[in-house]
Order: C-alpha cells, then structure tokens, then sequence
C-alpha cells in the first residue's frame, strides 16, 4: 500500500504491470509502468544486434522492472484443481474467488445459443450493451465505457492519465496519507475486497475534495445494500466509477466490465482503447442478463442471507475470527495456528495469503447453503 512512482513514458499500448496486494482498505489493484528508455536498450544491448553470438537472451529486452516483479498469484479454475486435488470439478467447492455460485440468468445460455455473427468483429463501441447499462443504472450511455472487465479499465485509466514522477495511492487507510502524498490519482475499493468494509458519503466527500482523480471500484456494490455513486460523475469532474458483471451475473468466464466517467475525461478514454476489446459473447451475455433483474435479485438476496449464515457459523469456530462485510465473502483471522490449507484436500478451496499483511487471515466467499455446509464440515474436522 502507499504510493507508486511512475517512471518513463507511459503511451497507449504500453502493457503495465497489475499489483493486487490486499491491503488495508482497499488491497485491490495499482498499476506502475516504466518503459525501458532507449538508452536501457543500448546497455543492454553492447554490440547494437541481437543475432546469436551477441551474447543476449531473450529477457534482455525485458523492462528492468519486471525483472523484480513478483507475479500475481491467481485464483486455479477447476480443471487444473482436478488434476491437483484428484478430485471431480463437481466435488470441488470454490469459496476462493468470489464467484457467483448460481451464474447467471438462463437467458444467457439462451442468447449464446442462438449468437449472430460471432466471426464479426464485434462493435467498437459496444453501443448495445451500453444503452441497456443506460437503462438499468439511470445514467445517460455517453457516461458509460465497457471494457473486458473493470481490470481493463484500470489499465486505460492509467495509460491516459499518468505521467512520468506521478504517484497514485491504492486505497489509503487515511485522508492524511492521501494529502501528504500528494498523489496524481486515488484507487478506492467500496465494498472493500478482501475485508468488506465500505466507504461512507462522508468520507468520498472529502477524498473527492481533493486535487485528485478518484477511482472507485464498486464491484461488489450489489452485496452492500447501498446505492450506486455511479450518477455522482456528473456531479464531479474527478471521479470515475467501476462496475462488473462478473459477481452481480455470473458472468466472471465472460470478462466484462464497464464504468462510469466524467464527460470532459471519456473521449481521451475513447481514443487511446482497443477497438474490440468487448467481444461479441460478452456483449450479448451482458445485456441478455440484463433483461432479467428478478433473477439478479433473487440471487443477490440469496448470497445476502447466506453470508449472515456464514457469519454466525464461522463465529463458532475456535480458531476463526470473521469480520462482518457488506460483499460477498467474508475475512477471518486464523487465531490458533491452525493450517487451513489442508481445507483443499477435502476439496473445499478457500482464499489465503502470503503477503506479510495479511498472513494469517483467510477470505470465505459466499456460497450456497450446500457449500456452507460443507465447509463447516471440513473445519469441524480440523478442530
């Protein structure tokens, strides 16, 4: 957590380096990017050639700081858990993603069914799906991006608004550290993953104060019971607000993601995005989804009530110690020395952490009441 330099140019179509860290508030996603300089490539390249017998590998073209870069460890799908775990997919319960465990309404198996023209590029400006977000969220279509999720975004975010020496702050736990550190833009998280926390008016009030962009990620905003501050971008010039289909749908195999934007900031937006970068299946997948808001609600009152569930079980649990969250999953502190990971062996797969912050705390998603039980189960038998 803190804030991050931003070193050498930063044009569209530079790849930047996505950190999720899980920290604080926020532990969400910050992005850095540092082009290596034509002069780098000299150094790195003595004799001016790369042929063999120049003495350079392949990863010399590397930029030096993904040389220090720790991947991303993320989340295994089911095929390779079966492998692993000798297990069925359908024996493995995954409370490790955050996933929606219904999926989404049966009008989307329906609209791939019957897909037109999957071997057309789909449109650049996925003016579809973005009149049905128009219709569902209140907010006028020219306010509205999609993107192949709230992760690509992020990264066009960056790429148009960062410059070489900016800093940007991932969810600060502090105004202060906000004010101090002066940074070019603030990525906040409401519901907070992995803790659940959310960020009241009050508090965005003050950060958007501030001579700063502020992005928040509202990705499990459904889960909260609280509104949207999506229509909040026509009120103020600095905020950019993020949503997805991929916990509110069951659409999180699709990719699909969208945001609301200032109307002075979008058409930078537009001009530096891949063209196709919402493909067809996502497009028809999302606003298939969105004919059917009962379903949508039935399944978030589901998890909702499920997770209260969840809650008071994990309670009992000697060696636990849940927090209550606003999401769709639930943070506990493992207060025993109790090694959880063995949970995976009797094929429950929960989420665990290795950064130093939060080693020792563990994030149960939301299930259904079959995979509670289960899970219950399993922890019974490592008391």
């Amino acid at each position: 957590m803190g804030a991050i330099g931003v070193s050498g140019a930063f044009p569209p179509g530079v790849a930047k380096t996505c950190l999720r860290s899980g920290l604080g508030r926020g532990g969400h996603r910050t992005c850095m990017a540092s082009p290596t300089t034509t002069t780098e490539r000299e150094q790195q390249q003595p004799d001016g050639r790369g042929g063999p017998g120049c003495g350079l590998t392949g990863d010399s073209f590397i930029r030096h700081h993904l040389r220090k870069l720790s991947p991303y460890q993320p989340i295994l799908p089911f095929e390779v858990l079966s492998t692993r775990l000798g297990r069925k997919p359908e024996d493995i319960i995954k409370l490790d993603a955050n996933e929606n465990p219904y999926g989404p309404p049966p009008e989307v198996a329906e609209a791939l069914g019957t897909m037109k023209f999957p071997y057309i590029y789909p449109d650049p400006e996925s003016r579809r799906l973005r009149a049905a977000l128009a219709e569902d969220s209140g907010l006028d279509a020219e306010y509205i991006l999609a993107g192949c999720g709230a992760d690509e975004l992020i990264d066009l975010i960056m790429r148009c608004v960062l410059d070489p020496g900016d800093k940007i702050l991932d969810c600060p736990p502090h105004l202060q550290s906000a004010e101090r550190e002066k940074p070019k833009c603030i990525f906040l998280t409401s519901p907070n993953n992995p803790d659940g926390s959310v960020i009241n008016d009050e508090d965005l009030l003050k950060v958007l104060n501030l001579p700063v962009l502020v992005v928040l990620d509202e990705a499990y905003i459904e889960f909260s019971g609280l509104e949207s501050r999506m229509g909040w971008v026509k009120k103020h010039e600095n905020l950019i607000v993020l949503r997805t289909f991929s916990k509110r749908a069951g659409l999180a195999g699709l990719r699909v993601g969208y945001g609301a934007f200032p109307l002075s900031i979008i058409p930078y937006l537009w001009r530096a995005k891949q063209p196709y970068n919402v493909s067809v299946a996502a497009e028809v997948s999302a606003c298939a989804a969105l004919q059917n808001p009962a379903y949508l609600e039935r399944v978030k009152d589901s998890l909702v009530d499920e997770r209260e569930r969840l809650f008071r079980l994990l309670d009992e649990v000697p060696f636990l110690k849940p927090f209550p969250s606003f999401s769709n999953f639930i943070l506990c502190e493992v207060t025993s020395g109790k090694d959880a990971k063995n949970l995976a062996q009797m094929g429950v797969m929960i989420r665990h952490y290795n950064n130093k912050e939060l080693r020792g705390y563990v994030r149960v998603s939301v299930g259904k009441p079959e995979h509670t039980d289960a899970l219950m189960e399993c922890l019974k038998r490592l008391q």
